[in-house]
């Protein structure tokens, strides 16, 4: 069911059975380092590239989903996943193993969340029974590719973030379990001016607070409704100011409001701003947020991964970073 211009509710019921997460061993050392499923000892992981090993790391995820439903390949009906790299190559190619249909999309950092609305879209229509949607983001593979190889040894700015090194996975299906994905908000494209590769938590919080702003509208629900309002890749900035966003259009989130990036690390480990990248909220829902809801911890929780929208092409063209945010709405029944 649609509600307002971009908001859908799902009538039929979508659920998600297992989900699963991968992470680099920087990851591994922080605060919520014991939740995920297989930390890497080194980032190459025993391949000879940083993409390799990104692929691998997707891989490993996709398997471990399908593995903790109990399915094999032939259950499932589709992949709907994305990385950051060029033509999504980490996807395709750790997808092109398990010789299942496989649907690619890029949203930057909010490819998680993408793939969670498009694969409850066609679960809901009766298209699909199962769906894995992963995402991927490895921190030496982006570096190279958006701003310096690592080689190069540039300076980072206070208010640049970390490209989480890490993989996630979320089985979808319309066979009844304890998750359930209620809906969601597709998000619009906003530019707001931001050009610095190294300020991407300011370019995305716009669409991250438009997004959840018309979620709310459109469903008649408040933040307090909510028990965590959970953005995807924000960092500290972008939190900062997505809150103050949300105070302007009238809604206080600052009580329930987190973000994945800021979760991922501690204080302690270098990062400056916080975590980023498509595994930032892939990885942190799966096995930190999804076992809450599974406890019973967390009833109600809406997940918003954001995206900078930016390529190397229109950055050296100098160009804005447009952000883009797509949110769900995922229940413990």
């Amino acid at each position: 069911m649609r509600k307002g211009k971009q908001t859908v509710l799902f009538d039929h019921g979508v659920y998600i059975l297992s989900g699963a997460g991968v992470v680099g061993k920087k990851e591994g050392q922080g605060p919520l380092g014991k939740c995920f499923d297989v930390t890497l000892e080194d980032d190459l992981w025993g391949e000879d590239s940083f993409e390799k090993a990104e692929r691998k790391m997707l891989q490993q995820a996709l398997e471990t989903a399908k593995l903790k439903a109990g399915m094999t390949n032939d259950d499932i009906d589709m992949i709907i996943g994305g990385d950051l790299l060029n033509q999504i190559i980490s996807a395709s190619f750790a997808a092109k193993d398990l010789k299942v249909p496989f649907l690619g999309v890029y949203g930057a950092c909010s490819t998680m969340c993408e793939s969670m609305l498009l694969a409850g879209c066609l679960i809901d229509g009766g298209f699909s029974n199962h769906i894995l949607c992963a995402a991927s983001s490895h921190f030496s593979s982006a570096e190279r590719q958006y701003r310096y190889p690592l080689e190069y040894g540039s300076q980072r700015t206070p208010t640049a973030q970390w490209t989480v090194t890490g993989s996630g996975c979320s089985l979808l299906s319309n066979q009844k379990s304890n998750l359930s994905v209620v809906g969601g908000c597709f998000g619009k494209i906003l530019d707001w001016g931001i050009s610095d590769v190294n300020n991407m938590g300011s370019a995305m919080a716009p669409a991250a607070a438009d997004t959840i702003n018309t979620f709310l509208d459109d469903t008649a629900t408040k933040p307090e409704d909510y028990d965590l309002i959970l953005t995807g890749d924000l960092g500290k900035i972008g939190k900062q100011i997505f809150c103050e966003l949300m105070k302007q259009k009238g809604k206080d989130v600052t009580k329930v409001a987190n973000d994945c990036g800021c979760l991922i690390f501690s204080q302690h480990q270098d990062v400056h701003a916080g975590g980023s990248g498509c595994g930032c909220a892939a990885s942190v829902f799966n096995c930190y947020i999804r076992p809450k809801m599974e406890q019973g911890e967390l009833k109600n929780v809406l997940l918003a991964a954001t995206g900078a929208l930016m390529s190397t092409t229109s950055s050296f063209q100098g160009e804005n970073i447009p952000g883009i945010s797509y949110a769900v709405h995922i229940r413990s029944n």
